[in-house]
């Protein structure tokens, strides 16, 4: 089986699972912004931005690090494993006892004074989570994607259904039986705090059922390995907070910067809310990342390399617009799943989705500094996206809201494109298809702007809006064929896929 195939085979069962998970949660928006108002889902919003941020600092690169060294000739993928989980292992339970031990400073200072319990919970959310990050990562290399996918699909399920029985079962439960002795300890009013609880019980879920795959081998660590790791894993790090930052700061930054103290934290839930419909494109991204990541770490000393890189580049662009049009060009179909309450920020959805696809462009770039172990490069990198995220939000936000945070996603992603393009170039030399990928940018969001014309201009009714959106969307496929026609013959009548036909 040709090498792009096996990808291929991976990225269907990592995908199905990221889909079908990602879809779950997806459809959890339509739950949580009807059982929740938008005050509380701006709370879930600012921290879940948190947690986000703080899992990046917990696992310090260290994913990335198991797969380059794991993948190494000269080392032993069990001690790399095992080194790893020790790091991990202690790292997080240090947090996790600093936070417990000064909760209500913590919940004072973020804003939540009150809620020491959301702060307690969550804290041994990011530390379970953290740890349990390099388990996963072994299954990844070993390609038990199956495996992988089984543990995601059951959290997701598990976290799902006790959002569902918090919410809705109890509540209902009460109504029948208003002398409970289970009211002691749970109120039938809908709170946040509920979804932190479910949280809570879904990551520990994951970590009993990884226990079998951390305790399969002898564990121990090796100092002088973790000593590499970390000059590998730690540059990683630095480029990965301000990294992720330029995804997740604006939720924390928000309450601070809006001008209307009043609705801060209403607008905060339409925003987070809204910029959960682009989520569709971070499904593809991930999906990518999990097949694509060790892959290219295996064929990374192969000399067809940059050409494998390249022509992966130009596939993902293609698919990425899709996704963006598919989810832009029928944007009214996706807001029914929200309440009415969050509906009024859906135009910054296709502002989000195009932000999405740099992101993964950027990934793609990413793997230049990675495979050539020249990771302190990432710095450079993301510091100038975390650096546009931070002063568009602190200069529009004030005046826009949330629209200039959108935005902010999209430049940040731009900048860090163009960054690590150049910076490729003369390090890593890689030959892509400039043209078309521009192309395809350019066609996708061409398309889009007929659509968003001519529904401004008529104000379009259901049926010739959904037509025309299908018809636009054939458009595009029909322009990528077009492209591609010279060469797709060749692939499809091919006894063997091999990189050399591309």
């Amino acid at each position: 089986m040709g090498i792009l195939k096996k990808l291929a085979a991976d990225a269907a069962i990592y995908g199905f699972s990221t889909i079908v998970a990602r879809l779950i949660n997806y459809l959890l928006v339509a739950y949580h912004t009807r059982v929740l108002g938008p005050e509380q889902y701006g709370v879930f919003t600012e921290f879940f931005g948190y947690i986000t941020l703080l899992l990046v600092l917990l696992t310090y690169g260290m994913e990335t690090g198991f797969f380059r060294f794991a993948s190494r000739q000269d080392q032993s993928p069990n001690l790399v494993f095992s080194t790893s989980l020790v790091a991990l292992f202690a790292t997080s339970t240090v947090f996790l006892a600093l936070v417990l031990s000064n909760v209500n400073a913590v919940a004072a200072w973020m804003g939540y004074p009150n809620h020491a319990n959301y702060v307690g919970q969550l804290a041994a959310v990011i530390a379970m989570d953290a740890f349990v990050s390099i388990p996963f990562a072994r299954l990844r290399l070993q390609r038990k994607a199956k495996k992988f996918a089984m543990f995601k699909l059951i959290n997701v399920f598990f976290y799902v259904g006790l959002n569902i029985l918090f919410f809705t079962g109890l509540p209902q439960y009460f109504v029948e039986h208003p002398n409970s002795a289970l009211l002691q300890f749970f109120s039938p009013q809908a709170d946040v705090g509920y979804v932190f609880i479910a949280n809570l019980l879904a990551s520990l879920l994951t970590l009993l059922m990884l226990l079998p795959t951390i305790f399969e081998i002898k564990i121990h660590i090796s100092l002088p390995l973790l000593k590499k790791m970390l000059v590998y894993s730690l540059p990683l790090l630095v480029a990965g907070l301000p990294g992720i930052a330029n995804d997740y700061i604006d939720r924390v930054l928000f309450k601070h910067l809006f001008a209307n103290p009043d609705i801060v934290m209403q607008e905060l839930g339409v925003y987070g809310a809204n910029a959960k419909l682009a989520v569709l494109m971070v499904i593809f991204v991930q999906m990518f990342r999990y097949a694509a990541e060790p892959f290219f770490f295996s064929n990374a000393n192969k000399k067809d390399s940059p050409t494998l890189l390249s022509n992966v580049m130009t596939y993902f662009v293609i698919a990425a617009m899709c996704v963006f049009l598919v989810v832009a060009l029928y944007l009214d179909a996706f807001a029914l799943l929200m309440g009415k309450s969050f509906r009024n920020g859906t135009d910054i959805v296709p502002i989000m989705l195009i932000a999405n696809v740099f992101f993964g462009i950027t990934f793609n770039l990413s793997m230049w500094y990675k495979i050539s172990e020249k990771t302190k490069m990432a710095v450079y990198i993301t510091l100038t996206g975390f650096i546009v995220t931070v002063a568009i939000n602190v200069l529009f936000v004030p005046h826009f809201g949330y629209r200039a945070a959108a935005w902010a996603h999209f430049a940040s992603n731009l900048a860090m494109v163009s960054i690590s393009y150049f910076l490729g170039q003369k390090y890593y030399p890689v030959h892509y298809q400039l043209k078309k990928i521009g192309f395809y940018i350019i066609a996708g969001c061409a398309l889009y702007g007929i659509f968003f014309a001519l529904n401004s201009s008529f104000n379009l009714t259901a049926v010739p809006k959904f037509s025309i959106a299908t018809i636009l969307l054939i458009t595009y496929l029909g322009l990528v064929l077009w492209q591609e026609w010279n060469i797709l013959p060749k692939r499809l009548t091919s006894k063997m896929f091999h990189v050399k036909h591309f």
